[in-house]
């Protein structure tokens, strides 16, 4: 019988779970809210009942499980399992997740970054399936990068690297990031991003708008609403994704023009308005990359969604030496 891989996805507001097969199949997923209170110290016991309630479920036995693959937010360090610092779980200095976790469940546990797990998640069964050279970028409530050469994942000295998100791309009048500096590509390519380049653009557009209409209901703006009035033929709206997608073209057209990857990837909770967004980002892309890689690095949508990160997580398991 094929042994089982786990796949944990944790993020800040709910942690992904699922068993997998050694091909990247999955065979059950679920999720589970993430309890980040007490400087998350019931995270770990959380995701160790949870585990052992799933496999009785099933009838199975860890005895059937070859390991434990999870991805976490922030700077990581792969190789000793420990994440720096994720301020969004209440961890700080240095939380040694992949001892902890490995202790609780009793199964060998390999760590990396969540947005590196996502990318190698698109690599092995997802939009990237095949390639050895990826970029992946993730749009959600902020910026998430994977960049996967010679199908490795870089991490650099720190755990730090593929941080996309902290691009400086805009060094003039950029907006203040959570980062501590100005420009970064998340203050603009984000889902909240984009909601604050629709609340600028509204101060100065004169004509009618559903954008404004939202606005005067007194309900908040969503990157979901901009991109369905774009559709929609509202001229704000198209405005703003235009803004946005110069942006994050010009950002992976950079990366593009430095590594000519065979797949440049985006995925997240805002890629899922598709070609709406997908062809403006592709039209700068072309705008700022030389020929070769316009020709050779293909721009497209995410196909595992949500799952991303739990097969991603999973095939940490399946290529590890432990």
């Amino acid at each position: 019988m094929d042994k089982w891989l786990i796949g944990i996805d944790l993020g800040g507001t709910t942690t992904k779970l699922a068993f997998l097969t050694e091909e990247g199949f999955i065979l059950r997923k679920w999720e589970i809210p993430t309890d980040i209170t007490n400087n998350g110290e019931r995270i770990v016991p959380n995701i160790t009942y949870s585990l052992q309630e799933k496999l009785a479920e099933m009838n199975q036995t860890k005895k059937n499980v070859l390991g434990i693959g999870i991805g976490a937010p922030g700077a990581i360090d792969h190789e000793n399992g420990i994440v720096f610092e994720a301020v969004n779980l209440g961890w700080k200095e240095g939380y040694a997740l992949k001892e902890n976790l490995a202790k609780a469940v009793g199964l060998p546990v390999i760590l990396d970054n969540d947005a590196n797990c996502a990318a190698l998640g698109e690599m092995w069964t997802g939009a990237g399936k095949g390639a050895k050279d990826l970029i992946c970028v993730t749009l959600g409530t902020g910026v998430g990068g994977g960049i996967i050469t010679n199908g490795q994942v870089v991490h650099g000295i720190k755990g730090a690297g593929g941080e996309i998100g902290h691009m400086t791309i805009d060094p003039f009048e950029g907006y203040q990031c959570n980062c501590g500096k100005r420009g970064c590509l998340e203050t603009v390519a984000s889902a909240t991003g984009i909601v604050r380049i629709a609340k600028d653009q509204l101060s100065s557009f004169n004509k009618a708008s559903v954008l404004k209409t939202i606005m005067i209901n007194e309900r908040e703006i969503s990157a979901k609403d901009v991109f369905d009035a774009m559709r929609a033929g509202d001229e704000l709206a198209r405005e703003i994704v235009n803004r946005f997608a110069f942006y994050l073209g010009l950002a992976i057209a950079n990366l593009g023009n430095v590594l000519n990857p065979e797949a440049i990837i985006i995925g997240g909770g805002v890629s899922k308005a598709g070609d709406t967004l997908l062809n403006p980002v592709k039209k700068y892309f072309s705008a700022f990359t030389f020929s070769t890689v316009r020709e050779s690095s293909h721009v497209s949508i995410a196909s595992l969604g949500n799952d991303a990160g739990v097969v991603g997580a999973a095939w940490l398991v399946q290529h590890s030496s432990w």
